[in-house]
């Protein structure tokens, strides 16, 4: 299928501005450049309030932002949706994908604590993998102190973010908590060495390319053996069963699709209630784009709906 019309707009005004590949910059060029894209976002959704704060947990700080939703009462305690942001764990902030965290906030009506974890290639795996479970632990143990239940939690990324939160689904689970409700994993990274027909297919992007995706693996990884590594590789864990349930978005224009549609199955296969989400004519990063393409913020919603659902079953 083509692209989304409206992305297709999108990338075509992209290009008209573009510069060298971007495995060919540097990390500080690719840092401004993700940091622009923000503005594709579009004007940022109020929300009942937002405040910086410092995760503090097995002997780490990870500075979090934390969003109420609009409308929240104040009266009992919220469901908390722990979300980290995208960037091929080397580019992102609280800032670039801010849009995300509030439209997931109201959209769910539970408060969404983004994580601002440790960067490549200043800090290499397993730092982002730390500050993750750093504030996983922080959440459960001080979500009362910002009105929220440390009972029940959701993990949510988008691509790199996405593997975080996969990889956070499998920690918690092998050390016996804390417990999460619901993972939600947005065209995300999971398998290192996957060299499926997607990779070939949308080798030369639109938007994520091959090399690029190399690149980010590069500052990442210190060694080729670490992909291996479950927590760099969710997808390869040898047993997937007893997980929490699962959402997985996989976008048809996208190098990362068939590792996520693989993984999805996994988990199915291993007995993990999964909702499994192709969006047609979607690049990865889509959800970049809610400021005028409306099935970036139709197919956001609809996982706040679920996340919602989650909670109130």
């Amino acid at each position: 299928m083509s692209l989304d019309p409206q992305i297709d707009a999108l990338l075509k005004q992209l290009a008209e501005g573009s510069g060298p590949a971007p495995e060919s910059r540097t990390v500080g060029e690719n840092r401004a450049l993700a940091n622009s894209l923000a503005t594709l976002a579009g004007d940022p959704e109020p929300v009942s309030s937002v405040h910086d704060t410092v995760a503090a947990a097995e002997g780490i700080e990870v500075p979090v932002r934390v969003y109420t939703p609009a409308g929240a009462s104040g009266s009992g305690r919220l469901p908390v949706t722990v979300f980290f942001h995208g960037g091929g764990w080397a580019l992102g902030d609280l800032d670039s994908q801010d849009h995300i965290a509030r439209i997931m906030a109201n959209r769910s009506g539970t408060i969404v604590v983004s994580v601002d974890y440790r960067l490549a290639p200043e800090h290499r795996f397993p730092a982002a993998t730390e500050d993750a479970w750093a504030a996983l632990t922080w959440v459960a143990a001080n979500a009362d102190s910002f009105g929220g239940d440390g009972q029940n939690i959701a993990v949510f990324g988008e691509s790199a973010g996405g593997n975080l939160a996969a990889t956070l689904a499998q920690e918690a689970l092998r050390r016996g908590g804390p417990r999460i409700a619901l993972q939600v994993l947005a065209y995300p990274a999971v398998d290192r060495f996957d060299d499926s027909p997607s990779m070939y297919e949308n080798m030369a992007g639109p938007l994520l390319t091959r090399a690029w995706l190399e690149w980010f693996w590069g500052l990442y990884l210190t060694t080729p053996g670490e992909g291996g590594d479950p927590r760099v590789s969710p997808a390869r864990a040898d047993d997937l069963a007893g997980l929490p349930p699962a959402v997985i978005v996989t976008a048809e224009h996208d190098p990362l699709r068939d590792q996520g549609d693989r993984y999805a199955q996994r988990l199915a296969d291993a007995g993990v209630p999964v909702e499994h989400l192709p969006v047609r004519g979607a690049t990865h990063a889509f959800f970049s784009f809610t400021g005028s393409v409306q099935l970036s913020r139709d197919v956001l919603n609809q996982l706040g709906d679920t996340v919602a659902a989650a909670f109130n079953d």
